[in-house]
Protein backbone atom coordinates (compact mmCIF):
# COMPACT_ATOMS: atom_id res chain seq x y z
CA UNK A 1 0.00 0.00 0.00
CA UNK A 2 1.43 3.33 -1.01
CA UNK A 3 0.89 6.08 1.55
CA UNK A 4 1.59 9.56 0.33
CA UNK A 5 3.41 11.84 2.74
CA UNK A 6 0.91 14.52 3.85
CA UNK A 7 1.42 17.89 2.27
CA UNK A 8 2.17 20.83 4.52
CA UNK A 9 -0.84 22.64 5.91
CA UNK A 10 -1.52 25.90 4.12
CA UNK A 11 -0.23 28.97 5.99
CA UNK A 12 -3.78 30.29 6.24
CA UNK A 13 -4.66 27.22 8.34
CA UNK A 14 -1.81 27.65 10.79
CA UNK A 15 -2.01 29.73 13.91
CA UNK A 16 1.16 31.12 15.44
CA UNK A 17 1.51 29.47 18.89
CA UNK A 18 1.47 32.86 20.60
CA UNK A 19 -1.73 33.86 18.79
CA UNK A 20 -3.21 30.45 19.50
CA UNK A 21 -2.54 30.79 23.23
CA UNK A 22 -4.02 34.29 23.18
CA UNK A 23 -7.14 33.05 21.35
CA UNK A 24 -7.70 30.33 23.92
CA UNK A 25 -7.21 32.77 26.77
CA UNK A 26 -9.78 35.09 25.21
CA UNK A 27 -12.22 32.19 24.89
CA UNK A 28 -11.75 31.36 28.57
CA UNK A 29 -12.34 34.98 29.54
CA UNK A 30 -15.42 35.14 27.33
CA UNK A 31 -16.77 32.00 28.96
CA UNK A 32 -16.15 33.44 32.42
CA UNK A 33 -17.99 36.63 31.53
CA UNK A 34 -20.83 34.88 29.73
CA UNK A 35 -19.80 36.50 26.48
CA UNK A 36 -19.24 34.95 23.09
CA UNK A 37 -17.86 35.60 19.68
CA UNK A 38 -20.09 37.59 17.38
CA UNK A 39 -21.60 35.23 14.86
CA UNK A 40 -22.05 36.29 11.26
CA UNK A 41 -24.56 35.28 8.63
CA UNK A 42 -27.88 33.43 8.86
CA UNK A 43 -26.49 30.68 11.09
CA UNK A 44 -26.19 33.23 13.89
CA UNK A 45 -29.93 33.09 14.48
CA UNK A 46 -29.83 29.31 14.93
CA UNK A 47 -27.01 28.76 17.40
CA UNK A 48 -25.67 30.10 20.67
CA UNK A 49 -22.27 31.60 21.31
CA UNK A 50 -19.16 30.14 22.91
CA UNK A 51 -19.27 31.07 26.54
CA UNK A 52 -23.05 30.70 26.85
CA UNK A 53 -23.14 26.90 27.11
CA UNK A 54 -22.26 24.69 30.08
CA UNK A 55 -18.48 24.74 30.55
CA UNK A 56 -16.61 21.48 31.12
CA UNK A 57 -14.58 21.82 34.34
CA UNK A 58 -10.97 20.68 34.74
CA UNK A 59 -10.43 20.60 30.99
CA UNK A 60 -6.93 19.45 30.05
CA UNK A 61 -5.16 21.07 27.12
CA UNK A 62 -3.29 18.76 24.75
CA UNK A 63 -0.98 19.26 21.81
CA UNK A 64 -3.44 17.62 19.42
CA UNK A 65 -4.03 20.12 16.62
CA UNK A 66 -2.42 23.03 18.42
CA UNK A 67 -1.35 24.49 15.07
CA UNK A 68 -4.80 24.23 13.50
CA UNK A 69 -7.18 27.17 13.50
CA UNK A 70 -10.66 25.99 14.54
CA UNK A 71 -13.63 26.70 12.34
CA UNK A 72 -15.86 29.44 13.74
CA UNK A 73 -18.31 28.29 16.41
CA UNK A 74 -21.38 29.31 14.43
CA UNK A 75 -20.31 27.11 11.52
CA UNK A 76 -19.36 24.13 13.68
CA UNK A 77 -22.75 24.24 15.41
CA UNK A 78 -24.86 25.53 12.51
CA UNK A 79 -23.81 23.29 9.60
CA UNK A 80 -24.28 19.59 10.31
CA UNK A 81 -25.47 16.26 9.02
CA UNK A 82 -27.75 14.71 11.62
CA UNK A 83 -30.62 13.09 9.73
CA UNK A 84 -32.45 12.31 12.96
CA UNK A 85 -33.49 15.97 12.82
CA UNK A 86 -33.76 16.46 9.05
CA UNK A 87 -31.69 16.28 5.90
CA UNK A 88 -30.85 19.98 5.47
CA UNK A 89 -27.57 21.19 6.96
CA UNK A 90 -29.36 23.74 9.17
CA UNK A 91 -32.07 21.32 10.36
CA UNK A 92 -30.12 20.03 13.38
CA UNK A 93 -29.52 23.54 14.77
CA UNK A 94 -33.18 24.44 14.23
CA UNK A 95 -34.80 21.25 15.45
CA UNK A 96 -32.49 19.44 17.89
CA UNK A 97 -33.84 21.19 20.98
CA UNK A 98 -36.30 18.31 21.29
CA UNK A 99 -33.40 16.06 22.32
CA UNK A 100 -33.10 15.53 26.08
CA UNK A 101 -29.44 14.75 26.87
CA UNK A 102 -30.10 14.34 30.61
CA UNK A 103 -30.58 11.80 32.05
CA UNK A 104 -28.53 9.63 29.68
CA UNK A 105 -26.76 6.30 29.90
CA UNK A 106 -24.89 3.99 27.55
CA UNK A 107 -25.24 0.20 27.61
CA UNK A 108 -22.00 -1.70 26.93
CA UNK A 109 -22.46 -5.38 26.08
CA UNK A 110 -21.51 -8.21 23.76
CA UNK A 111 -18.17 -10.00 23.83
CA UNK A 112 -16.92 -8.68 27.17
CA UNK A 113 -16.45 -10.02 30.68
CA UNK A 114 -17.98 -7.06 32.51
CA UNK A 115 -21.03 -5.84 30.58
CA UNK A 116 -22.91 -2.97 32.11
CA UNK A 117 -24.17 0.56 31.80
CA UNK A 118 -22.59 3.95 32.40
CA UNK A 119 -24.31 7.29 32.90
CA UNK A 120 -23.17 10.50 31.27
CA UNK A 121 -22.27 12.06 34.62
CA UNK A 122 -19.91 9.17 35.32
CA UNK A 123 -18.44 9.57 31.85
CA UNK A 124 -17.69 13.21 32.63
CA UNK A 125 -16.39 12.57 36.15
CA UNK A 126 -14.45 9.33 35.71
CA UNK A 127 -12.46 10.18 32.58
CA UNK A 128 -10.11 13.13 32.19
CA UNK A 129 -11.63 15.49 29.63
CA UNK A 130 -9.12 16.70 27.05
CA UNK A 131 -9.26 19.26 24.27
CA UNK A 132 -8.50 17.61 20.93
CA UNK A 133 -8.44 19.91 17.90
CA UNK A 134 -9.06 17.68 14.90
CA UNK A 135 -9.75 18.05 11.23
CA UNK A 136 -13.23 16.82 10.27
CA UNK A 137 -13.66 15.70 6.64
CA UNK A 138 -17.16 14.91 5.37
CA UNK A 139 -17.63 12.34 2.61
CA UNK A 140 -19.49 15.13 0.76
CA UNK A 141 -16.15 16.91 0.16
CA UNK A 142 -16.40 19.65 2.78
CA UNK A 143 -14.37 20.03 5.95
CA UNK A 144 -13.98 21.82 9.27
CA UNK A 145 -11.51 22.02 12.14
CA UNK A 146 -13.26 21.31 15.45
CA UNK A 147 -11.92 21.84 19.00
CA UNK A 148 -13.50 18.76 20.56
CA UNK A 149 -13.53 17.88 24.23
CA UNK A 150 -13.40 14.21 25.12
CA UNK A 151 -11.19 11.26 26.00
CA UNK A 152 -9.79 8.17 24.27
CA UNK A 153 -12.52 5.63 23.57
CA UNK A 154 -10.17 2.83 24.61
CA UNK A 155 -10.22 3.99 28.23
CA UNK A 156 -13.96 3.38 28.45
CA UNK A 157 -13.82 0.09 26.54
CA UNK A 158 -11.18 -1.31 28.89
CA UNK A 159 -13.51 -0.83 31.85
CA UNK A 160 -15.88 -3.45 30.41
CA UNK A 161 -13.10 -5.97 29.74
CA UNK A 162 -13.54 -7.08 26.13
CA UNK A 163 -12.66 -10.75 25.68
CA UNK A 164 -10.67 -12.52 22.97
CA UNK A 165 -13.75 -12.85 20.75
CA UNK A 166 -14.17 -9.07 20.49
CA UNK A 167 -12.93 -8.18 17.01
CA UNK A 168 -15.19 -5.20 16.34
CA UNK A 169 -17.08 -2.51 18.22
CA UNK A 170 -20.61 -1.52 17.18
CA UNK A 171 -22.27 1.77 18.15
CA UNK A 172 -25.96 2.69 18.17
CA UNK A 173 -27.74 6.04 18.29
CA UNK A 174 -30.86 6.76 20.35
CA UNK A 175 -34.13 5.61 18.76
CA UNK A 176 -36.90 7.98 19.85
CA UNK A 177 -39.19 9.60 17.30
CA UNK A 178 -40.34 12.24 19.75
CA UNK A 179 -36.88 13.41 20.65
CA UNK A 180 -35.56 12.85 17.13
CA UNK A 181 -38.46 13.71 14.80
CA UNK A 182 -36.44 12.98 11.67
CA UNK A 183 -36.77 9.30 12.56
CA UNK A 184 -40.46 9.54 11.68
CA UNK A 185 -39.36 9.42 8.03
CA UNK A 186 -37.72 6.34 6.53
CA UNK A 187 -34.72 8.28 5.28
CA UNK A 188 -32.42 5.68 6.87
CA UNK A 189 -32.91 2.35 8.60
CA UNK A 190 -33.17 3.55 12.21
CA UNK A 191 -31.50 3.48 14.64
CA UNK A 192 -28.25 4.72 13.14
CA UNK A 193 -25.40 2.24 13.58
CA UNK A 194 -21.66 2.44 13.06
CA UNK A 195 -18.66 0.28 13.80
CA UNK A 196 -14.89 0.01 14.06
CA UNK A 197 -12.32 -2.72 14.21
CA UNK A 198 -10.99 -3.22 17.74
CA UNK A 199 -7.58 -1.81 16.86
CA UNK A 200 -9.23 1.30 15.38
CA UNK A 201 -11.40 1.71 18.45
CA UNK A 202 -8.41 1.38 20.78
CA UNK A 203 -6.24 3.80 18.81
CA UNK A 204 -5.36 6.86 20.93
CA UNK A 205 -6.68 9.29 18.28
CA UNK A 206 -10.19 7.78 18.52
CA UNK A 207 -12.19 9.65 21.13
CA UNK A 208 -15.61 9.85 22.68
CA UNK A 209 -16.50 13.53 22.55
CA UNK A 210 -18.48 15.17 25.33
CA UNK A 211 -18.08 18.76 24.18
CA UNK A 212 -16.63 21.33 21.83
CA UNK A 213 -15.19 24.79 22.33
CA UNK A 214 -14.74 23.95 26.01
CA UNK A 215 -18.45 23.38 26.61
CA UNK A 216 -20.81 20.42 26.69
CA UNK A 217 -21.87 19.22 23.25
CA UNK A 218 -24.77 21.13 21.73
CA UNK A 219 -27.67 18.87 20.82
CA UNK A 220 -27.12 19.37 17.09
CA UNK A 221 -23.54 18.11 17.37
CA UNK A 222 -24.46 14.78 18.94
CA UNK A 223 -25.09 15.45 22.62
CA UNK A 224 -24.34 14.15 25.07
CA UNK A 225 -21.80 11.65 23.70
CA UNK A 226 -20.49 11.01 20.20
CA UNK A 227 -17.64 9.23 18.50
CA UNK A 228 -14.84 11.13 16.73
CA UNK A 229 -12.44 9.26 14.43
CA UNK A 230 -10.45 12.01 12.71
CA UNK A 231 -8.90 9.95 9.90
CA UNK A 232 -12.28 8.68 8.67
CA UNK A 233 -15.14 10.41 6.88
CA UNK A 234 -17.55 12.14 9.21
CA UNK A 235 -20.41 9.66 8.93
CA UNK A 236 -18.33 7.19 10.96
CA UNK A 237 -18.44 9.55 13.95
CA UNK A 238 -21.84 8.45 15.23
CA UNK A 239 -23.79 10.83 17.47
CA UNK A 240 -25.96 10.54 20.61
CA UNK A 241 -24.71 7.05 21.46
CA UNK A 242 -26.83 4.78 23.68
CA UNK A 243 -25.22 1.38 23.07
CA UNK A 244 -21.70 0.07 22.48
CA UNK A 245 -21.35 -3.63 21.68
CA UNK A 246 -18.28 -5.83 21.26
CA UNK A 247 -18.84 -8.24 18.36
CA UNK A 248 -17.14 -11.16 16.62
CA UNK A 249 -18.53 -10.26 13.21
CA UNK A 250 -18.16 -7.02 11.28
CA UNK A 251 -21.14 -4.76 12.12
CA UNK A 252 -23.66 -3.95 9.41
CA UNK A 253 -23.36 -0.19 9.57
CA UNK A 254 -26.10 2.12 8.35
CA UNK A 255 -24.61 3.73 5.24
CA UNK A 256 -22.65 0.62 4.24
CA UNK A 257 -25.84 -1.43 4.32
CA UNK A 258 -27.81 1.24 2.44
CA UNK A 259 -25.32 1.90 -0.37
CA UNK A 260 -22.28 -0.41 -0.20
CA UNK A 261 -20.93 0.81 -3.54
CA UNK A 262 -20.74 4.36 -2.20
CA UNK A 263 -20.01 4.04 1.53
CA UNK A 264 -17.61 1.36 2.74
CA UNK A 265 -17.18 0.03 6.24
CA UNK A 266 -13.71 1.53 6.66
CA UNK A 267 -14.48 4.98 5.22
CA UNK A 268 -10.90 6.18 5.56
CA UNK A 269 -10.29 9.61 4.06
CA UNK A 270 -8.51 8.86 0.78
CA UNK A 271 -8.01 11.43 -2.01
CA UNK A 272 -7.18 8.60 -4.44
CA UNK A 273 -10.51 6.79 -4.08
CA UNK A 274 -13.37 8.87 -5.42
CA UNK A 275 -16.99 8.63 -4.43
CA UNK A 276 -18.91 7.26 -7.45
CA UNK A 277 -20.57 10.67 -7.88
CA UNK A 278 -17.78 13.12 -7.04
CA UNK A 279 -14.04 13.47 -6.56
CA UNK A 280 -12.46 13.13 -3.13
CA UNK A 281 -9.21 14.77 -4.18
CA UNK A 282 -10.17 18.22 -2.89
CA UNK A 283 -12.62 19.76 -0.44
CA UNK A 284 -14.02 23.11 0.59
CA UNK A 285 -13.54 24.50 4.08
CA UNK A 286 -16.77 25.57 5.76
CA UNK A 287 -16.55 29.24 6.63
CA UNK A 288 -13.86 29.99 4.05
CA UNK A 289 -14.11 33.08 1.89
CA UNK A 290 -16.19 33.10 -1.28
CA UNK A 291 -13.11 33.16 -3.49
CA UNK A 292 -10.94 30.75 -1.50
CA UNK A 293 -9.70 27.75 -3.46
CA UNK A 294 -10.64 24.23 -2.53
CA UNK A 295 -7.93 22.48 -0.58
CA UNK A 296 -6.15 19.25 -1.36
CA UNK A 297 -7.42 16.36 0.74
CA UNK A 298 -4.69 14.58 2.72
CA UNK A 299 -4.38 10.82 3.01
CA UNK A 300 -6.11 9.70 6.20
CA UNK A 301 -7.11 13.36 6.62
CA UNK A 302 -3.55 14.29 7.55
CA UNK A 303 -3.13 11.56 10.19
CA UNK A 304 -1.25 9.02 8.05
CA UNK A 305 1.84 9.07 10.25
CA UNK A 306 -0.27 7.88 13.18
CA UNK A 307 -2.68 5.41 11.56
CA UNK A 308 -1.31 4.09 8.24
CA UNK A 309 0.15 1.01 9.94
CA UNK A 310 -3.37 -0.11 10.85
CA UNK A 311 -3.96 -0.85 7.17
CA UNK A 312 -0.58 -2.21 6.13
CA UNK A 313 -0.97 -4.69 3.27
CA UNK A 314 -4.63 -3.81 2.63
CA UNK A 315 -5.87 -2.74 -0.79
CA UNK A 316 -7.55 0.55 0.10
CA UNK A 317 -9.31 0.71 -3.27
CA UNK A 318 -11.16 -2.45 -2.23
CA UNK A 319 -11.47 -1.86 1.52
CA UNK A 320 -12.73 1.71 1.27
Amino acid sequence: MLIKKPADIKPSQITDPRLYARRRELLKRAAALGLGAIAAGPAAALVGRPGTGDPIPDLVDTAHGDKLEPTAYEHVTGYNNFYEFGTAKTDPARKAQTLQPRPWSVVVDGECDAPGEIGIEDVLNDFTQEERIYRLRCVEAWAMVVPWVGFPLGRLLERFRPNSNARYVEFETLLDQQQMPGQQRAVLDWPYREGLRMDEAMHPLTILATGLYGELLPNQNGAPLRLVVPWKYGFKSIKSIVRISFTRQIPETTWWRLAPDEYGFYANVNPDVDHPRWSQARHRMIGAGLFDDKQATLMFNGYADQVADLYRGMDLTKFY
